[in-house]
């Protein structure tokens, strides 16, 4: 009789275990991974910039165990997060917007793709939040295109690491440059009347 009772209450102990590894599972397949609005107040995860007042294709990440969603003002910002060591490993859904299918001044948030799924065009002269950017599509012509108008280069999720970021980055130092020299000499400003008003 006790061993059938050892054996009945174990049998029980399985079934509840199975059935509370079964609920959790379905807990886990219950988080809406679906790409969320970029807002008013959204700041960038990376750098704390307002999202919305930036030209250019954004990106997002929704952790796909816990719901937490990120927002990023530009698709740089959000390759340098999902770059780092600790963040590839998480179990994340990536979006960022199909320029193809939107204004570039003002993205739609219905034009969210799956950013391992985009083309990426490095070397355009398209200016994102921090400068130069990537250039997100959803299909390959159009990133062919706008790459051969530009001369800029395509690439694709895996192609994208830190020294594609580092040229990214310094190429925005090389528009910056530029951009001061153009409103220096717009002004007339010569460099030695620059050194001699301070």
């Amino acid at each position: 009789m006790a061993i059938l009772r050892r054996f009945t209450l174990g049998f029980l102990i399985l079934i509840l275990v199975t059935f509370v590894i079964a609920c959790s599972e379905d807990a886990k397949d219950t988080v809406d991974t679906t790409p969320v609005a970029f807002h008013s107040g959204d700041e960038c995860h990376v750098c704390g910039m307002l999202i919305v007042n930036w030209p250019g294709a954004k990106g997002q990440s929704i952790n796909k165990s816990s719901g937490e969603t990120l927002k990023f003002c530009s698709t740089v910002d959000l390759f340098s997060w999902w770059l780092q060591p600790e963040n590839k490993t998480l179990q994340a859904q990536i979006y960022v917007h199909d320029m193809a299918e939107t204004q570039w001044d003002h993205p739609e948030d219905t034009h969210l793709i799956d950013a391992r799924k985009a083309w990426y065009v490095m070397g355009s002269n398209l200016m994102g939040a921090m400068g130069p950017t990537l250039v997100s599509f959803g299909n390959q012509t159009a990133a062919q295109n706008l790459a051969k108008e530009h001369n800029g280069k395509v690439l694709r999720f895996e192609d994208i690491n830190l020294e594609v970021l580092q040229k990214i980055s310094k190429a925005g130092h090389m528009h910056m440059k530029s951009h001061a020299e153009q409103i220096r000499q717009g002004q007339d400003v010569t460099d030695e009347e620059e050194h001699s008003s301070h």
